[in-house]
C-alpha cells in the first residue's frame, strides 16, 4: 500500500469487535487513533501502534475518517455528542447493531453537525475481521465509500455499497440475521434431544453442517418464488410442514424436552393453510408474514 493510501482513521469504541476493527486498521499500515470510555481496553492497541486520544473530541479530531464500533445508534450518538463541534468535513461510519429507523435518525444527526454519514454491519466475527471473505455492507452517503474504499476493505474483503439510502445496511442486517436465533435455538434444541439418549453432541454437527447447506441451497429457489409471487411449484408444501408439527409433541414425551419454542412456528404454517396456500411451496409463508397496510 502505498503511503498515501494510508488513510488516518479513528476507531471510537473498542470492545471485541472495535479492537478487531483497530487491529486490521493498524496492521495495513493506516495511522490509527482508538479512543474508549474504560481507556485500558487500548493498551493492546496501543503496543501494536495505535494512539489513545484523551478525549472523544481529540478521538475525531485526529482522523478524516471516523468509525465507530458501539453496542446501538443511540450509544454511537451518545458517545458522539461531546466531540459535535469536531464533526463538520468529517467522515462518520458506523458499526453497529440497531433498527432503520435508528440508522435515519444517526445520519440526520451526523450530517446536522457538518459531517458525512455510512451505516455497516460486519457479517461476521471478530477473528474474521481483516479476511478477504469477510462481508461488510454499507449504506449511505456514496462519496463516503468511494473515498474510503481503500481503507475499509481492510476490514474484510467482501466490501458492499448497498445504496444511497442511509438505513439500508441496517435494514439488510435485520432480514439476514432474522435466521441466526431460529437455526441456533433448532441446533440447541438437537443438541438436548441427544444429550436425552445419551450421546455426544459433537456426534450432529457433520449431519447439521450438510442439513444447513441443503437449506443454503434452496434459498435461491424461495427467493424467485417470492418475487415472483407463484408458489404452486412446491417441492415442499406448506400441508408437508403442517403434517410434519405433530412429531414436536411426541418429541417433548419422549425426551422431555422443551419444544414450545416451535409454536408460534407451527401457528404461521397454520396460517397460511387456512389462506389457500396448503398445496403452495413453504415460501408462501411471507404472505402471511406481511401484514396489510394500515390504512391512510
Amino acid at each position: 500500500m502505498a503511503e498515501s493510501d494510508r488513510t488516518p482513521v479513528t476507531v471510537i469504541g473498542l470492545g471485541s469487535m472495535g479492537r478487531a476493527l483497530a487491529g486490521a486498521f493498524i496492521d495495513a499500515g493506516h495511522p490509527t487513533t482508538v479512543w474508549n470510555r474504560t481507556p485500558g481496553r487500548a493498551a493492546a492497541l496501543v503496543e501494536r501502534g495505535a494512539v489513545r486520544a484523551a478525549t472523544v473530541a481529540a478521538a475525531v479530531t485526529a482522523s478524516p475518517l471516523v468509525v465507530t464500533c458501539l453496542t446501538t445508534f443511540e450509544d454511537t450518538r451518545s458517545a458522539l455528542e461531546p466531540a459535535a463541534t469536531a464533526l463538520p468535513g468529517r467522515a462518520v461510519v458506523t458499526l453497529n447493531s440497531g433498527a432503520p429507523a435508528g440508522a435515519r435518525a444517526m445520519a440526520a444527526w451526523v450530517t446536522g453537525h457538518g459531517a458525512r454519514f455510512l451505516a455497516g454491519a460486519v457479517k461476521n466475527v471478530p477473528s474474521a475481521v481483516g479476511e478477504a471473505d469477510t462481508l461488510l455492507y454499507y449504506g449511505g452517503d456514496r462519496t463516503v465509500f468511494d473515498e474510503y474504499e481503500t481503507a475499509l476493505r481492510t476490514l474484510g474483503g467482501d466490501t458492499v455499497h448497498l445504496g444511497d439510502e442511509p438505513d439500508l445496511a441496517a435494514l439488510y442486517e435485520m432480514a439476514v440475521g432474522a435466521t441466526l436465533l431460529p437455526a441456533l435455538v433448532g441446533f440447541f434444541q438437537g443438541a438436548a434431544v441427544l444429550q436425552s439418549r445419551g450421546l455426544e453432541v459433537s456426534s450432529m454437527v457433520r449431519y447439521a453442517e450438510k442439513w444447513l447447506d441443503m437449506i443454503k441451497s434452496l434459498l435461491p429457489v424461495y427467493a424467485k418464488e417470492i418475487d415472483s409471487g407463484d408458489y404452486t411449484d412446491a417441492a415442499s408444501s406448506v400441508n408437508l410442514f403442517l403434517a410434519g408439527s405433530a412429531h414436536d409433541a411426541d418429541l417433548t414425551e419422549e425426551t422431555n424436552v422443551d419444544t414450545a419454542w416451535l409454536t408460534p412456528l407451527h401457528d404461521l404454517v397454520r396460517r397460511a393453510a387456512e389462506a389457500g396456500h396448503g398445496e403452495h411451496s413453504i415460501s408462501a409463508l411471507t404472505e402471511v408474514l406481511r401484514k396489510p397496510e394500515r390504512a391512510a
